[in-house]
């Protein structure tokens, strides 16, 4: 008899898991549903237990003056436990419409209380690359409630949202910009993305995609990053010199305070590469691709996720079988060598 109850506890046990982990899938199959279909993202996902994460792009533009000043008072809360006794004048912290409109804000907040604990702020400039128009999206700014800090919040806060707009363009190869002097960013963005100039890796090189798209965003994006126009940049190292003068000096830093990688070849590199008594930052460019989003997916996101192990897979057989279809029959857009159809016979 014992033997019974306990083959049927451990079939319950079973059956269990196999709801929460079909509940899992569901929620994720409809966060990735939404994503591709929604013309501006506005999406809700638990990607820890007891938090919840949203991804809302240019709230700018989709939100009510109500709901817009409400997320503009969760971030600042954010900030304020990040930096109690300093503020923050540039980017999404002035409030104002226009700068929101080209954001894409991740806020992590608790499910139970909805108290914000960290945030990530993208945004997208446009720059031209041989002679065309093209999207950059920076990387922007990251805080964490230090209490709440060693929860994994990293994936989440620098890798999802770039993956959301990757897959929601259709796969298509993006440039990401970052400007940061610490160690341990550095070191996630050239480990994470593809074609990254300046990296301390050996195969990092200069193209001239790289310096085309940076003279075009410390020409005309400036503010989105908090540099201001006395700021000086060395195009070959790609260092903004003296770079904390445009509304971000609250987040200047010595090397010590600096957060470290746990490699430390990048620790070195930014300490040999940057003034940090001047206020130096480095200007990183590079690419989100199916090799970055596998790398992301398969290093980053928690490997126990059942749905992270499927969009690993889903992401191989993109690359193998699906996607150069895919590419070929949208004649609207432009991948590589291919060109959009003009409709006018050239």
């Amino acid at each position: 008899m014992a033997s019974v109850w306990s083959d049927n506890s451990a079939i319950r046990h079973a059956l269990g898991q196999l709801r929460s982990a079909a509940t899992r899938l569901g929620g994720y199959g409809l966060f990735w549903l939404k994503a591709l279909r929604q013309p501006t993202i506005d999406l809700t996902l638990r990607t820890h237990a007891e938090l919840i994460t949203r991804i809302i792009e240019s709230p700018g533009l989709s939100l009510s003056e109500t709901e817009l000043d409400e997320l503009v008072s969760q971030l600042r809360t954010v900030a304020e436990k990040t930096l109690p006794k300093e503020s923050l004048t540039y980017g999404i912290f002035s409030g104002g419409r226009e700068r929101l409109s080209r954001a894409i804000v991740t806020l992590i907040s608790e499910e139970a209380t909805g108290r914000p604990i960290a945030f990530n702020a993208l945004s997208v400039m446009k720059v031209e690359l041989d002679g065309e128009p093209v999207e950059v999206t920076h990387l922007g700014l990251v805080m964490v409630d230090p209490d709440e800090r060693g929860q994994g919040l990293s994936w989440v806060l620098y890798g999802l949202t770039a993956l959301v707009l990757f897959a929601r363009d259709g796969l298509r190869p993006k440039w990401i910009s970052n400007v940061t002097q610490v160690p341990s960013v550095v070191g996630m963005v050239s480990q994470t993305f593809s074609d990254v100039f300046p990296s301390p890796h050996p195969d990092s090189r200069q193209s001239f995609a790289h310096l085309q798209l940076a003279r075009g965003i410390m020409s005309c994006h400036r503010a989105v990053f908090g540099v201001g126009e006395e700021a000086g940049f060395d195009e070959a190292r790609f260092v903004i010199t003296n770079a904390y003068t445009g509304g971000s000096e609250a987040l200047k830093k010595t090397f010590e305070a600096a957060p470290k990688h746990r490699d430390e070849q990048y620790n070195a590199w930014c300490a040999r590469v940057l003034d940090y008594a001047r206020g130096d930052d480095v200007l990183q460019l590079g690419r989100i691709d199916l090799a970055g989003a596998r790398r992301y997916i398969q290093r980053d996101v928690p490997t126990g996720s059942l749905p992270a192990l499927l969009a690993a897979s889903a992401v191989l057989a993109l690359q193998r079988l699906i996607l150069p279809v895919v590419y070929w029959f949208d004649d609207t857009r432009p991948f590589g060598s291919l060109r959009p159809w003009r409709g006018n016979g050239r």
